[in-house]
């Protein structure tokens, strides 16, 4: 699969975030790189930011943003379908991660 093709499937699976977690997104950049860091290879996604709870730490920082690589996706996703349900659950989950969430919070509302 092409790096076009793949951002269409994160594309479509940005549109099927549900409301409540919709609006947030207007604050953070998706983005999609190819691999994870060499540390963590099998990664679907990572946020980068300053979560909403802890403003006092946002004064210089860059934007935030949600990264979901590309290749592991491929790599365990059986077709577009699934690529689509994991795009949307990563993001979901690292959007969590935006608004405070930590992981028990997201494992609790199944985006673990």
């Amino acid at each position: 699969m092409d790096r076009r093709r793949f951002e269409g499937l994160v594309a479509r699976a940005i549109d099927d975030v549900p409301p409540p977690f919709a609006a947030a997104l207007d604050e953070v950049a998706v983005m999609v790189e190819d691999r994870a860091p060499a540390d963590d290879p099998d990664l679907y996604g990572v946020y980068q930011g300053v979560p909403l709870d802890e403003p006092w730490a946002a004064c210089g920082t860059l934007p935030a943003r949600i990264v979901v690589y590309m290749r592991p996706l491929i790599d365990d996703c059986a077709g577009d379908a699934e690529i689509v349900e994991e795009v949307r659950i990563t993001v979901l989950h690292e959007l969590g991660h935006h608004l405070g969430m930590d992981e028990e919070q997201l494992d609790e509302l199944g985006y673990g």
